[in-house]
């Protein structure tokens, strides 16, 4: 009896000891993928059909706009289609993506055109055939400002890779696109004054928008493309801009349209946010130091917002309060000499499960590499794209593959799974700044049976890379233009 109560607690004994063993061995394992990969409930990818507004409070600053994406239920327009009115479907969504990257490729090396030229806007602007284009690209996150005095509210789409702010404006010489907000009427403000042709400000038009200003009775004429005869173009006009009751504008140079085309939705325009003189980030530099920042909604049911200004207490999560967020990491800004309008920047390396990805240092210095708030797909060269999808399948092997969504064609079905595991991806930039993407800056959603990698390939290696709002997402991105830096906080966003 004794011999075999002895055997017993021994067995017994072992066999905790073994428990013990598989439960660290299982524990270790579990940080183990904790760190080199994120698991993602299924159902988290499907957005929210109702809108739901971030706590964000735009990094504690008065100067803040909310941004919501133009196609979801934050927006009029989201709204608008959810009553009926047709959404794009998302290879339309990623073919005019995809125009946008054409375009801005040749920005860099198209020289200034003259669009309209002078003393003729009404023929010009009559000439410009009403025809819908298809390849606008012109960006996919909305704010509302106030123009004019009495203050009209306007829902602009804003994009750093634009420079000038337009929006449309009666009388519509030719024709204005359907907007939810009432047409701006210059008429009826008590602040508009026209921009004459012979102007210093109206010349700098032909580097803001790559056309040479037109003239009509003394008035300045721009005009303005975005690609297949997608277009903008009008009066060169002054107004009072209103960014926030307390923060206003007088003077504040913009397009006021006459004859608008393309798919800017029920936008009533555009708000440039690149470098040029004219926008508003060098318009309005006297107040903000040319420092702006903003959090992208991290779905299309949610909003985020765009701020003007450096803050001077940060309020971020878990009562965090100082005056910048911790987690923010700067990056050198830098000019491309083909373009002024865009922010450079320059990527180092790659990242899959934690493993940086063997890619020859030449392959990220020769291409031109920018950030962009309108592109959707981050665009990199082929060398670099074939790195990061074949490692990234590797670690994918165990989930069915789902048939290509346009420029998407590393894509999966997640139909039958209540989690997966997917590897992190990570990007270093110059500066010793190393940033893990969030789950939503990896994959893009058609539907729970086609999750697909949210990055595409260029053409030639030497095509401009483009970091695209994707892999922006849950991001607070800084622009410290005056000291030509760019931030990342990946615990900046709700």
């Amino acid at each position: 009896m004794d011999t075999y109560t002895s055997r017993h607690r021994y067995g017994v004994s072992a066999l905790l000891r073994l428990l013990a063993l598989s439960s660290l061995l299982v524990g270790t394992l579990c940080e183990e993928l904790a760190s080199t990969h994120h698991t993602i409930e299924v159902s988290s990818l499907i957005p929210s059909v109702s809108c739901k507004t971030s706590s964000s409070k735009g990094s504690g600053k008065a100067s803040s706009l909310k941004v919501a994406h133009k196609h979801g239920p934050c927006s009029a327009e989201g709204r608008l289609a959810a009553g009926g009115v047709q959404q794009p479907a998302h290879d339309e969504i990623l073919r005019e993506d995809q125009s946008r990257v054409e375009i801005i490729n040749s920005r860099l090396v198209q020289r200034t055109a003259s669009l309209v030229g002078p003393n003729r806007v009404r023929q010009s602007v009559a000439d410009l055939p009403a025809k819908s284009g298809k390849t606008v690209g012109s960006g996919n996150y909305v704010v509302t400002v106030g123009l004019g005095t009495p203050k009209e509210d306007l829902t602009l789409i804003f994009d750093t890779g634009s420079d000038i702010t337009w929006t449309q404006c009666k009388p519509c010489v030719r024709y204005c696109y359907q907007q939810r907000d009432p047409i701006f009427d210059p008429s009826a403000s008590t602040s508009y004054l026209n921009i004459s042709c012979t102007s210093a400000s109206c010349s700098r038009l032909a580097t803001a928008t790559g056309n040479i200003p037109g003239c009509s009775s003394s008035t300045c004429v721009y005009g303005i493309q975005y690609g297949d005869r997608s277009f903008s173009v009008g009066f060169f006009g002054k107004e009072k801009l209103t960014i926030t009751p307390t923060d206003t504008f007088d003077g504040f140079m913009f397009g006021c349209g006459q004859n608008n085309q393309g798919l800017f939705g029920s936008s009533a325009g555009l708000l440039g946010l690149g470098r040029d003189t004219l926008s508003i980030v060098e318009q309005t530099a006297a107040k903000y130091g040319r420092y702006f920042s903003y959090c992208l909604p991290s779905s299309t049911a949610s909003t985020g917002y765009l701020s003007f200004g450096r803050p001077s207490t940060y309020n971020g999560h878990f009562g965090r309060t100082s005056v910048f967020p911790v987690s923010l990491k700067f990056t050198p800004l830098s000019t491309l000499s083909q373009s002024g309008t865009f922010y450079g920047i320059t990527i180092q390396a790659v990242y899959v499960g934690g493993k940086k990805l063997s890619i020859p240092s030449s392959t990220f210095s020769n291409a031109p590499s920018i950030i962009d708030s309108g592109t959707v797909i981050t665009r990199l060269p082929p060398t670099v794209y074939t790195a990061l999808r074949d490692a990234f399948k590797q670690e994918m092997t165990k989930y069915p593959t789902a048939p290509a969504l346009s420029i998407l064609d590393t894509c999966y079905d997640f139909s039958n799974y209540t989690t997966v595991d997917i590897p992190k991806v990570g990007f270093s930039f110059a500066g010793d700044v190393y940033m893990d993407l969030h789950t939503v800056g990896i994959m893009y959603t058609a539907s729970t049976s086609q999750v697909c990698l949210a990055f595409a390939a260029n053409g030639v290696d030497t095509d401009v890379l483009i970091y695209g709002n994707v892999q922006q997402l849950k991001f607070e991105i800084v622009y410290d233009v005056g000291a030509m830096k760019l931030g990342f906080a990946p615990d900046g966003c709700a």
